[in-house]
């Protein structure tokens, strides 16, 4: 007579004796952290490369990440207006040097589409062509979206950028794949960066200097044997970057220019709201 309760068979365990005993007396990581642990061990051990454990890392903590985590703040947000004309359009274009760019109506909470700027390029050609027609879907996820979801509907979707909205369904910032990919490789690097190695100011064929934003106001003073000082003397700033930004009172805007101390600084890079790279060129005396 057969079982009128017949238990479902085991699921068939491939491991050796040996690796059974080796998991008994070295169990597997209960938590992030000791997963994370496990992976410097096996960088120690000469298992994984360094490279290869930061990256596993970024994948790993990534897990506990949102949209809001890594998006560029509505701030910052380099816009288009949808009723500005084809040249004020393009100028802004030239000057932030971005690939895709939000496009708002009347207000800059109303987001309408994405315009990018190869497409923009196209009514040089045919003037005829209509900015809206132009104008991709824009797609808006909340600030909790995990980046795991997130990266995941880039992929199938062929986005590159989304708006992040926050609980009230206002714009809280943009995030685009870079960010996205940044947390598990790192920052991606593009022509204006150099590596550290290479220094943070250097002169140009032009007898001028590219300086780095993240470089001390103490050093760009030791080069240009100049003194730096805030206009407001209750602020003290640590970088060359933070102390413009502060002269300038706004965000930096590539293409955008500041004189201070008889030094006349060109922005010639931005990323994040940050100025990246500046353009430096010593003026004569009594220029301003």
């Amino acid at each position: 007579m057969s079982d009128p309760n017949p238990t479902r068979p085991d699921r068939e365990d491939h491991r050796t004796f040996l690796q059974k005993i080796a998991e008994f007396i070295h169990p597997g990581p209960d938590s992030t952290d000791e997963l994370l642990d496990t992976l410097v061990e096996a960088e120690h051990n000469q298992l994984i490369g360094a490279d290869s454990r930061k990256m596993l890392e970024g994948v790993i903590r990534m897990a506990d990440m949102s949209a809001g985590d890594v998006m560029v703040p509505s701030t910052r947000m380099e816009l288009i207006n949808i009723d500005d004309s084809f040249e004020v359009m393009m100028h802004g274009v030239i000057d932030t040097a971005h690939s895709r760019f939000p496009v708002f109506e009347g207000e800059r909470e109303n987001i309408i589409g994405i315009l990018m700027a190869k497409d923009l390029l196209k009514m040089q050609r045919a003037p005829e062509l209509s900015i809206r027609a132009l104008l991709r879907p824009a797609v808006f996820v909340p600030e909790s979206k995990g980046l795991n979801d997130l990266l995941r509907d880039f992929q199938s979707n062929h986005n590159h950028l989304a708006i992040v909205i926050d609980e009230f369904g206002r714009v809280a910032g943009l995030v685009t794949i870079e960010d996205v990919l940044e947390e598990i490789v790192g920052e991606i690097e593009d022509e204006f960066d150099i590596a550290e190695d290479d220094g943070d100011i250097f002169g140009l064929p032009d007898r001028t200097y590219r300086v780095s934003g993240d470089t001390t106001v103490e050093r760009v003073e030791n080069a240009f044997a100049v003194t730096l000082q805030s206009t407001d003397s209750d602020e003290d700033f640590d970088t060359i970057g933070g102390l413009i930004a502060h002269e300038m009172g706004h965000v930096p805007r590539r293409g955008e220019h500041h004189v201070l101390s008889g030094l006349k600084f060109v922005v010639m890079h931005t990323k994040g709201g940050a100025v990246k790279w500046f353009k430096v060129a010593p003026l004569p005396d009594g220029t301003v």
